[in-house]
């Protein structure tokens, strides 16, 4: 999962944010671009800045992409978390999934349908200005519809994640009624995809010698690995149904006041539970960060009484803050849960903790339901009384 550290502001509502890997390929495209433009029309500083508006201009075609993809998925009734541009790409980060297969393709053929119509209406813009001047401008307009055009073929192979395996999956899904089969091809296609890419990269750099083979094998690993991640998310889905947070999750749970001290946790109630990690409060009850033993082994015993808590708990997600009626199986595939190491904060509308769910919690709710059983957790078993 990319998390944007570049926060850009909002468009059409919805949060826009790059991830600082994005800086090196809009420098890697002017640097390509400027090339091919220099060896064309001179190498100049006028050429370079050239290069370096298209890139940019390349950027703002994939952020065109991902909120037409965005913008229909609100329209469907899909919660819309984020757009994310990083190393290769955008990404729209979905907070949950369509809810039927005619959602799941209007969503995925929004992206590439955009990338069409902006790769075939800068042709038009390119001759136009190609009327007008000559050098770099009009070839520089031309680069980037073709790139759009390619942006839009690219995505249309038939492999999650790419946008032609979210179409594969809804035509599937749409034929059979079985989302988890719809998934499970599509993602299947996506590692067939990837391997084929990674393979390609490797003989392209050993054989030709081209950088771009390097790009390519590492296209082809992203769309291995995410392929990888949406089955396994598939399976969970399957396996967890309708289970919700709330069925699952621990009520009134320990936490630490982010207004503590290291001693004064280890002089609190808290060091007797059997408890690994702990999610930490601000004064108001809302979660702010989360705080496991481990967090505090370097600490010198010395520093206990001064050093507060909030200065070693980890910030939590944001991703981890969620209600109690959202599917676990949406959550689970969104967050990483390290056992004894992470926590997923379970919040009430005005946003204060109500409870927590481990990555125990979640592994014997995966269990049960795989056995049939309920999913919750179940009360403290007693044994019965066999005493004659």
């Amino acid at each position: 999962m990319v998390h944007a550290t570049i926060p850009l502001g909002r468009l059409a509502g919805i949060r826009i944010g790059a991830h600082w890997s994005a800086l090196v390929t809009l420098g890697l495209f002017t640097y390509l671009l400027g090339r091919a433009l220099a060896d064309a029309d001179g190498n100049s500083l006028g050429v370079w800045l050239v290069a370096a508006v298209g890139a940019v201009g390349l950027f703002v075609s994939l952020l065109s992409h991902e909120l037409a993809h965005s913008i229909i998925a609100r329209r469907s009734g899909t919660r819309v978390d984020a757009v994310v541009l990083w190393l290769l790409g955008g990404v729209s980060e979905l907070g949950d999934e369509p809810k039927d297969p005619r959602s799941d393709l209007r969503i995925a053929v929004a992206g590439p349908l955009t990338s069409l119509v902006l790769g075939v209406a800068l042709f038009g813009v390119a001759d136009v200005v190609a009327a007008v001047l000559s050098g770099a401008v009009p070839q520089m307009l031309a680069w980037l519809a073709a790139m759009n055009l390619i942006l839009a073929v690219f995505n249309l192979l038939p492999g999650a994640p790419l946008d032609g395996g979210r179409v594969l999956r809804a035509l599937i899904w749409r034929h059979t009624g079985d989302r988890l089969r719809a998934s499970t091809v599509a993602a299947r296609n996506g590692r067939v995809l990837g391997l084929a890419l990674l393979i390609l990269g490797g003989v392209e750099l050993l054989l030709v010698g081209n950088g771009g083979g390097l790009w390519l094998m590492l296209l082809g690993w992203f769309l291995f690995s995410a392929a990888n991640v949406e089955l396994s998310a598939a399976g969970l889905r399957h396996r967890l149904g309708e289970v919700r947070v709330r069925d699952v999750m621990t009520e009134r749970p320990l936490s630490v006041p982010a207004t503590w001290s290291v001693g004064d946790l280890l002089r609190s109630q808290i060091v007797h539970s059997d408890h690994r990690v702990f999610p930490v409060i601000d004064p108001a009850g809302r979660p702010v960060g989360e705080l496991a033993w481990s967090d505090l082994a370097a600490l010198p015993a010395a520093a206990r009484d001064t050093t507060a808590v909030r200065s070693l708990a980890r910030p939590l997600p944001s991703k981890a803050r969620v209600s109690g009626d959202e599917l676990l199986s949406t959550v689970a595939s969104q967050v990483v849960l390290r056992p004894d190491f992470d926590v997923i904060a379970v919040i009430d509308p005005p946003g204060r903790l109500v409870g927590v769910v481990t990555a125990t919690d979640l592994t014997l709710a995966v269990q049960r339901s795989a056995l049939g059983l309920p999913a919750h957790r179940p009360e403290r078993y007693q044994p019965p009384n066999t005493t004659l």
